[in-house]
């Protein structure tokens, strides 16, 4: 029965878990955009999500962890997300002369979708679990 109810919210699961990681991305491009040298990076959200929801078993290297207390057994990568997925860096659309990647106006609208999307994907989850216990107290 469990099982069922985990695959029945496994897509908006893994769904805002990408979108919650995306966001920290995006917050930190926006954190570092007078970083010299700081190259801007980002997720695509579309083949990440797909790569989540073929996976059946954690990503290579990744140990399984029974507990939330438990400590990772090996250093992460920086271009990995703890799922796996791999973080790529943005094009450079205009470049800077200290060497950085970031352009504001993209990184904020880039955060703003983001945000949207995030807040849609829970208003999903919450119709999922609404519909749930309608199912399970026999309510309409």
């Amino acid at each position: 029965m469990i099982g069922k109810l985990d695959d029945y919210l496994r897509f908006n699961e893994a769904a805002l878990s990408l979108r919650s990681q995306r966001q920290q991305i995006l917050a930190s491009n926006i954190a570092n955009a007078d970083t010299p040298n700081y190259k801007a990076r980002d997720i695509d959200f579309a083949s990440a999500l797909q790569g989540v929801m073929a996976r059946t078993a954690p990503p290579a290297g990744v140990l399984a962890a029974t507990s939330p207390a438990h400590i990772g057994g090996a250093a992460q990568n920086a271009d990995l997300l703890p799922d796996g997925t791999a973080v790529q860096y943005r094009g450079v659309v205009q470049g800077a002369v200290d060497g950085n990647t970031v352009d504001m106006d993209v990184e904020r609208n880039q955060f703003a979708d983001n945000a949207v999307r995030y807040e849609a994907g829970i208003t999903m989850i919450n119709m999922q679990i609404r519909g749930l216990m309608a199912a399970i107290q026999g309510g309409t």
